[in-house]
């Protein structure tokens, strides 16, 4: 990718303005300082786990009798087992590999029978990285339950695909308001203007227009644990979560600044 700037920028240099008393070939010959990227690594502010949404139910507070919404989160067969260990020495960060959703070897190619199994994994069918400050803790093939991760009463991310719903306009896409229906007005659900003629005379990006909506990996934040049932191995997590029933879920401990996240 910086060859073909680098390539571009050459091949377009003649459009740049020239100075008086500088040769072009003077100017090409000087070296620009280079400039270092540096990348902000997130980190969780723990290990997660992934699940599967079950459906939304009210809860009743046994202490006050107070219903409460909540999301019941269910485990698939095989459960969540940690499948790689990276460390900055081998991949360059630390960070832990978990496998979720138990099913038949046939269903997974051999590269990923292979890197499964030598974490003496089972077969699973989703993997996904949780970048942690120390993975010590951690060896391939260790089991992750939820129960010895979160407590009743934490707060956790939950993160997921909402639901899909296809093309749609600006008024349910962006919460724009129609015009009038009266009156003669021929403008009811029409966008109206995107911008000005002659300046700027394009449409700026960003602009919020009819389009694709939802379907999209979304994130809701600080969502308190309401119960645990271990006997039913479910979760029930206060508020909506993103996605239809049997969606994929990834549940993080919440980042908290000055708790679990350094300040600065």
């Amino acid at each position: 990718m910086a060859m073909a700037a680098a390539s571009i920028g050459g091949a377009l240099g003649f459009l740049a303005p020239r100075r008086r008393g500088v040769s072009f070939a003077a100017a090409a010959g000087r070296r620009r300082p280079s400039l270092a990227v540096v990348r902000a690594a997130s980190y969780e502010a723990g290990v997660g786990v992934m699940a599967t949404k079950v459906g939304m139910m009210t809860y009743f507070d046994p202490e006050n009798g107070k219903p409460v919404p909540v999301t019941v989160v269910g485990f698939r067969e095989g459960g969540n087992v940690v499948t790689q260990v990276k460390t900055a020495a081998t991949d360059g960060y630390d960070a832990v590999q978990v496998g979720y959703h138990g099913v038949r070897e046939d269903k997974l190619t051999r590269p990923e029978l292979g890197h499964l199994g030598k974490a003496s994994a089972p077969p699973l069918r989703h993997l996904q990285e949780f970048r942690l400050v120390a993975v010590d803790a951690f060896d391939p093939g260790q089991a992750l339950e939820f129960n010895e991760l979160f407590k009743e009463g934490d707060l956790v991310d939950v993160s997921a695909k909402s639901i899909g719903k296809g093309f749609q306009g600006g008024i349910k896409r962006h919460n724009f308001k129609r015009g009038l229906m009266t009156h003669g007005s021929k403008s009811h659900r029409a966008l109206g203007s995107i911008g000005a003629g002659t300046t700027p005379g394009r449409v700026y990006k960003g602009k919020k227009m009819p389009g694709r909506m939802g379907g999209t990996k979304t994130k809701i934040r600080k969502l308190k644990i309401v119960r645990i049932d271990n006997d039913l191995k479910v979760v029930m997590i206060k508020g909506a979560i993103p996605g239809k029933q049997g969606n994929l879920l990834r549940i993080t401990p919440a980042k908290i600044v000055g708790k679990n996240i350094p300040k600065s």
